[in-house]
């Protein structure tokens, strides 16, 4: 069994009759401790997990143990780091090519690091020494982190934020079954790196440091077209909205994906993704509705089915030790002649707001409050928020995303602690103006509306 100075010949020869004696249990101990430190020799250092990454961006070498990062460091799975293929990334060097550089473009560049699936906090130190900048950051797919951040000439800015970042492995074996559009487009949300979006009129990244966060309080989405992150402009929905109204400390989860019904994202296994990494305090935010209603069958209705799935939704999170909230779908693109939303959503949303009643759950009533929103921008506005009849673009998205965190408020849920400090109180009946918002657009635009209707 082992070799060398403590191998089997002496061991062996320490047994006698009675067995072995407290000279052989010694030897047999320190041969088995040679072992194991032989083993973690080999192999300890490359198994222990990283949990903290630093790099500068416009330097060509560091003397504070952080990676230096120049305009032609792509990234590959061997590297582990470096801008993704795209704008040309310009590098500006600071004197003595130590600190105070940075990296910036004339249009949106993206940054990736590989990471294990968990959360991150992220922090930023922004600015320029001779100029103004203003960066707005998005992770993975569009999700909105930082915005709109100005950083006065000569000065800088650190700014930090939590993100989640995660993969289609499932804990007791298998995976989520992605569809095909997650395997091109969006997967971004599913493979083995965070991905950040550096944008906006002159953004200027000079360092980016990474912190594994283990214990941060996760708020998992679970939903359908007008929730997940939207691959592709002009399409966006609430759930990529909403990080940017929390501080760090907190990450949102967002796996609701386009076409999904309660059913079909049960059947995907994206639920048993959620509760395979909830934690006990972690939230799950549930919204589903207009996919539902189409689902046809013996039995399946509102009141019937649907409700029934809502609750096995609100115990698989409670089983967890997570807290479940359901939240209204909120109602298409369509006015009376009044101005008034007509209801093209059945009985679906009011056996939502049973189904929180009955399990004494949160409701976050987004169905009413859209109606007063898009009563509130009639019809000479109410087009600048959807793309389609259903869909949102980033100013409507933007809007609901409000809303979600009224309802946060309203229910006085332990979230609203994270909420960012430049974050007014809204009301529906007096949203922003379309006109004076402003978002920028990141790479890539399609035609083709999400799935879903």
């Amino acid at each position: 069994m082992f070799g060398g100075k403590y191998g089997k010949r002496q061991t062996t020869a320490c047994i006698d009759k009675a067995g072995l004696g407290a000279k052989c249990r010694t030897v047999f101990w320190l041969a088995l401790r040679v072992m194991i430190v032989s083993i973690l020799g080999v192999h300890g250092a490359a198994q222990t997990p990283q949990s903290s990454w630093k790099f500068r961006f416009g330097v060509e070498t560091t003397d504070d143990g952080s990676v230096a990062v120049s305009p032609t460091t792509l990234y590959t799975r061997e590297r582990g780091y470096g801008f993704e293929p795209g704008p040309a990334v310009t590098a500006v060097p600071a004197t003595g090519n130590k600190k105070g550089g940075y990296c910036t473009s004339d249009r949106p560049f993206y940054f990736s690091v590989a990471l294990p699936e968990g959360n991150y906090d992220v922090t930023v130190t922004l600015g320029d020494a001779n100029g103004e900048s203003v960066t707005t950051v998005k992770a993975e797919l569009r999700r909105l982190m930082l915005q709109g951040v100005h950083t006065a000439s000569g000065k800088t800015t650190r700014r930090s934020f939590t993100v989640n970042v995660r993969t289609p492995a499932l804990s007791g074996g298998g995976e989520v079954r992605l569809k095909a559009r997650e395997r091109a487009g969006e997967m971004w949300n599913w493979d083995e790196k965070l991905t950040l979006e550096f944008n906006d009129t002159r953004p200027c990244l000079q360092v980016l440091d990474i912190t594994r966060n283990d214990t941060a309080p996760t708020l998992y989405i679970l939903g359908d077209s007008t929730v997940c992150d939207q691959p592709l402009e002009p399409w966006n929905s609430w759930g990529q909205m909403l990080p940017r109204f929390f501080k760090a400390g907190l990450a949102v989860a967002n796996n609701a994906e386009s076409g999904e019904s309660l059913r079909s994202s049960l059947s995907a296994g994206r639920l048993d993704k959620v509760t395979s990494r909830m934690k006990p305090g972690d939230f799950l935010f549930i919204q589903f509705g207009h996919n539902d209603m189409k689902e046809k069958g013996v039995g399946v209705g509102a009141f019937t089915t649907y409700k029934a799935d809502l609750k096995r939704y609100v115990a698989a999170a409670r089983k967890q030790g997570g807290i479940p909230v359901l939240i209204t779908p909120m109602h298409r693109k369509r006015l009376d002649a009044t101005g008034q939303v007509v209801n093209t959503l059945g009985d679906y949303p009011e056996a939502v707001r049973q189904a929180a009643q009955e399990e004494k759950v949160p409701l976050i009533d987004l169905n009413a409050m859209s109606a007063t929103l898009y009563a509130a921008l009639g019809p000479q506005h109410i087009d600048q928020a959807f793309q389609d009849g259903t869909h949102h673009n980033n100013f409507g998205s933007y809007e609901l995303a409000r809303c979600i965190v009224e309802g946060i408020r309203q229910n006085r849920l332990r979230l609203s602690t994270f909420l960012t400090n430049d974050l007014p109180r809204f009301d529906p009946a007096h949203p922003d103006s379309p006109d004076g918002f402003k978002m920028p657009l990141s790479s890539g635009s399609s035609a083709q509306k999400p799935d879903g209707n």
